[in-house]
């Protein structure tokens, strides 16, 4: 074949050689060999995992009888202790010796009384419903959601609770603010901004961002050299910057600076 391959021929090859026997080396025989063959013979038992060596079998007149080895109570058991205890008792048997009540009469005329209290009864009024199916399949319109329900509660319209004490935390911790500020600005540590200086830094720093953009829109399209990207990047970063100032100023009117 020819895959296969073959060493490279040579004349010493022919040369007899002798042949090198390997000796195997002893085999391991643990110390405590003869230890472990006492202690498992100690500890081996007759009939200990698979049972006796012959089972008694049971005689056939001695067969399994029905309910035979179930435990059976000698107490005697009371037939009131079976009825359920969620169940009401029924009444005992009255005895002989109770009369019922006899000779008892009224000249209450019931027809006359019912048809007087069938006049004069209120006649109810009708659930109202709603029919969903071309079926008629009919549901309470209490539940369906289309009931103003709601309107009719005390509290409707009203400021819920929870509103009304998260406005007034808020209420008490601008208050608490205020206060600090105040007493830092007694103590001189503080300093409120004037809407002149706060007009004329807001205006120079609109000014700076009008040069910065006006670089930047100079720049060329292709930024094909490290140095036009590095000048894009700063231009890019520096606007950034004056944004985020621009944009902090012009959303609080009041200011304090930090005279140290």
């Amino acid at each position: 074949m020819a895959g296969t391959m073959y060493p490279p021929e040579s004349i010493y090859n022919l040369i007899p050689r002798e042949e090198v026997k390997f000796e195997k080396p002893p085999r391991y025989m643990s110390r405590f060999r003869e230890q472990v063959k006492l202690e498992k013979q100690t500890n081996k038992a007759p009939n200990k995992t698979m049972g006796p060596a012959k089972v008694e079998v049971p005689s056939p007149e001695k067969y399994l009888h029905k309910h035979s080895k179930e435990v059976k109570s000698t107490a005697k058991k009371n037939v009131f202790d079976s009825v359920d205890e969620f169940k009401p008792r029924k009444p005992r048997v009255p005895p002989k010796s109770d009369k019922p009540l006899m000779g008892i009469h009224t000249k209450k005329d019931f027809v006359k009384t019912n048809a007087i209290e069938s006049i004069m009864a209120v006649p109810r009024k009708p659930q109202p419903i709603y029919v969903d199916t071309k079926k008629g399949d009919k549901h309470l319109m209490e539940k369906s959601g289309l009931v103003p329900k709601y309107l009719k509660k005390k509290d409707y319209g009203q400021t819920p609770e929870y509103l009304l004490q998260m406005q007034e935390e808020v209420k008490r911790a601008q208050e608490e603010y205020d206060k600090y500020v105040q007493e830092c600005m007694k103590q001189g540590a503080m300093k409120q901004l004037s809407d002149e200086e706060r007009k004329s830094i807001l205006e120079g720093l609109k000014r700076n961002w009008d040069d910065l953009h006006h670089q930047y829109q100079g720049l060329s399209v292709i930024t094909d050299t490290t140095p036009k990207k590095y000048r894009k990047e700063r231009l890019e970063l520096e606007m950034k910057h004056l944004e985020r100032d621009i944009d902090l100023i012009e959303r609080y009117k009041t200011i304090y600076i930090a005279s140290n």
